[in-house]
């Protein structure tokens, strides 16, 4: 049996987009016969959300799967600063290549999921240090997007010398995924790039994220990170001009860095009885309340630099049969073209606005997009064809000929 190690900065409880991603990729794994180690912080995001500990590492099994908790910096606030969540960033993948180098566990290949960028620090040093198969998962261009959202500026100190470690990392990676062609093109643009790459769609669980039958309720919904690169604001303003005709909710569950900020927003704008914040809540309840909603919404802030995102949101709407108004440019665009689920609004509430509306006017056609984005999803981007295709490739890198 090939062991694989998967080294991720988010895995459950967690909720995250990637926490989620990680786990299915690699209980999938585990079912198709490869033995799975996962290494993950002691579970830390939202920041803020989850009790400090100081325990340096803990074993469990979750799903057939052998988890390490390893410990790191937990920030203590939603939307921690600069230092406290560097810390949290860097001090797991130091943790966890020391615990690489020194356990007496023996891996095929290691799949260090980014961003962060420096989950690539235990890879690399295994990849220095023996013979294990480096697979370097890219879901983001974390520093571009940095840039973007103004955490880093541009020709600092800090992004030369991340981009060099990225430059390391893609130089000794033996493979790379890659969640979209787009961003693969990217990548291949900014860095020197031998190994091949492969597209590893974000994807869903489309066993676990399926139409429910419960009816439908007046509102639209946003589930994911509540964070800087959402336009979540500019959908609260849009329900605020549409409620004297169509008296919606607007349901946000999750929780991120911003929402203290966005619920601000939505008390001065008197809308606390029209934008509902649930916070986290369990993996297992989303598939009903994405099922009652209308519509769902991925308002990806439009900037050059996340052209190449596809949200993983998205694709849990199409699942659960619903169709999803977006907004930004590139890989989401294209999404919504190419399954008939979605469509893009401009990021402005009155965009917004006007596009939710000509979707809760025809009823019909939201229905048959709901049901082309179901088909679409379960045909493309489901994550147990994923995890074969992943498998197909660790078996390959790591054949020997025996």
């Amino acid at each position: 049996m090939k062991q694989v190690c998967i080294v991720s900065q988010h895995f459950p409880p967690e909720k995250s987009g990637n926490a989620s991603r990680i786990h299915d990729t690699a209980v999938h794994l585990a079912k198709l016969g490869i033995g799975v180690t996962v290494l993950a912080p002691h579970p830390t995001f939202p920041t803020g959300s989850f009790p400090r500990t100081w325990k340096r590492s803990g074993m469990q099994e979750v799903d057939g799967l052998r988890v390490v908790r390893l410990w790191t910096w937990q920030p203590g606030t939603g939307d921690p600063g600069f230092g406290s969540r560097m810390a949290y960033y860097l001090l797991f993948p130091i943790h966890a290549a020391l615990w690489l180098l020194f356990t007496r566990s023996r891996f095929d290949a290691i799949m260090t999921s980014a961003p962060p960028l420096f989950t690539g620090i235990p890879g690399y040093v295994l990849k220095r240090t023996s013979r294990v198969k480096w697979i370097l998962d890219v879901r983001d261009l974390w520093i571009d997007a940095s840039i973007g959202l103004g955490f880093l500026r541009e020709g600092s100190i800090y992004e030369r010398m991340s981009r060099k470690f990225e430059q390391m990392c893609l130089a000794r990676a033996d493979l790379i995924g890659v969640t979209t062609e787009e961003l693969g093109r990217r990548i291949s643009s900014h860095y020197r790039v031998t190994a091949p790459m492969e597209l590893m769609p974000n994807g869903v669980n489309t066993e676990f994220f399926q139409p429910t039958d419960g009816g439908k309720k007046r509102q639209i919904i946003y589930a994911g990170n509540v964070g800087h690169a959402q336009d979540l604001d500019k959908v609260a303003l849009a329900i605020k001009s549409m409620n004297g005709t169509y008296n919606l909710k607007f349901v946000i569950v999750g929780d991120g860095d911003t929402r203290e900020s966005l619920e601000r927003l939505v008390k001065a704008e008197s809308l606390t009885d029209s934008v509902i914040f649930t916070g986290t809540l369990p993996r297992e309840e989303i598939p009903r309340l994405l099922s009652e909603s209308l519509v769902g919404v991925a308002p990806l802030k439009r900037l050059a630099n996340l052209e190449y995102a596809a949200p993983t949101k998205a694709y849990e709407y199409m699942a659960c049969g619903i169709p999803f108004v977006g907004c930004g440019n590139g890989e989401i665009a294209q999404l919504a073209r190419e399954s008939g689920a979605g469509v893009i609004a401009d990021n402005t509430p009155e965009a917004i606005a006007a596009t939710l509306s000509a979707l809760l006017d025809d009823p019909e056609k939201m229905e048959e997009m709901g049901r082309r984005g179901r088909e679409y999803v379960a045909e493309h981007y489901d994550r147990r064809s994923i995890a074969l295709k992943l498998k197909q490739c660790i078996e390959r890198m790591t054949w020997t000929g025996a």
